[in-house]
């Protein structure tokens, strides 16, 4: 009997997919940095899709979200994470931890920040001043400045960190963001995919819409309401009607207080009726069907600071 077929057949069980698992890179990269810096618009435009909710306000971005870019030889996963800060009630410091969480499993980290700074980023800092995972800076919104301000902030960082890279971006405009790409895959570790290779992230349709929603909450809003408020989907529900399919989605608006609830009411229910209105076409481009939604506010007095709360709404401690 001929050696050969067995020969070819090792090949094909056993060198073909140990060649291909080897080839295959995939990792983990977190995006760090301290609070409207950029990091979601960073992940967005790197994963080519809008998972992080994006306001001018501070602190939009309560939880670790997950992007997943997916090639056949690389999967990417990024991980766009809170502002940095000083925790000062519970939920901050879930906050936190999700940061902390991030930069326990990375491969590479990402540190965002804003190029017009002014050096007071001391609780990033400790965070990763000590670290062993490979570090790269990315200076952001220079379409806002000099080549002065660039040169000084670079010469910063580089004395400050000795980063593997500084890239000087904006992610707003998407610019110089191509060389990215390529310096993560050099950076991260050859190994199977951890997610499908179908998927794009790792939370729920229910976690985005809630978003979606919390996102016109900044929007429409001033002072504390957007950080007192928290959007829990109640019911998603998709039904087959006359015109086509719908979802029928329930939400809830958590505030802390009833003077919360009056003014995200407002006078005879605009207030609610105009997020509710501007909520329902992003969700329904989101999910590309119609929605039907309805959304209560409901008081719950200092949930922020409440652990049963904050472990029903989500939140790791």
């Amino acid at each position: 009997m001929s050696v050969l077929p067995c020969i070819l057949r090792i090949i094909a069980d056993y060198l073909i997919p140990l060649i291909q698992y080897m080839a295959h890179k995939a990792g983990f990269v977190s995006i760090i940095g301290k609070p409207n810096v950029g990091k979601s618009t960073l992940m967005n435009a790197l994963v080519g899709e809008k998972l992080s909710i994006i306001t001018p306000k501070a602190q939009t971005t309560r939880h670790r979200i997950l992007g997943i870019v997916n090639e056949e030889e690389f999967q990417i996963v990024f991980s766009d994470t809170p502002g940095i800060i000083k925790p000062l009630y519970g939920l901050q410091d879930s906050m936190m931890s999700a940061v902390s969480g991030a930069l326990s499993d990375a491969d590479l980290i990402l540190f965002v920040t804003d190029i017009h700074e002014k050096h007071d980023e001391n609780d990033v800092l400790e965070k990763i001043t000590n670290t062993t995972i490979p570090l790269v800076v990315l200076l952001n919104k220079i379409d806002n400045a000099t080549q002065e301000q660039v040169d000084e902030k670079f010469a910063y960082w580089k004395e400050k960190l000795n980063p593997k890279h500084i890239y000087a971006i904006s992610a707003l405009h998407q610019y110089n963001l191509d060389g990215i790409l390529p310096m993560i895959l050099e950076n991260i570790p050859e190994h199977p995919a951890y997610y499908d290779k179908e998927e794009l992230t790792d939370r729920s349709q229910r976690f985005f819409v809630s978003e979606i929603i919390r996102e016109k909450i900044f929007f429409n809003y001033k002072k504390e309401i957007p950080y007192s408020t928290e959007v829990i989907v109640t019911s998603f529900k998709e039904e087959e009607t006359k015109s086509g399919p719908m979802i029928r989605i329930t939400s809830e608006i958590i505030v802390e207080r009833d003077s919360q609830k009056n003014i995200l009411i407002g006078t005879g229910g605009a207030m609610l009726k105009k997020v509710g209105m501007e909520a329902r076409k992003d969700i329904e481009k989101f999910l590309d069907s119609k929605v039907f939604l309805e959304t209560f506010v409901k008081v719950i007095p200092d949930w922020r600071s409440k652990k049963n709360y904050l472990k029903n709404f989500g939140y790791d401690s």
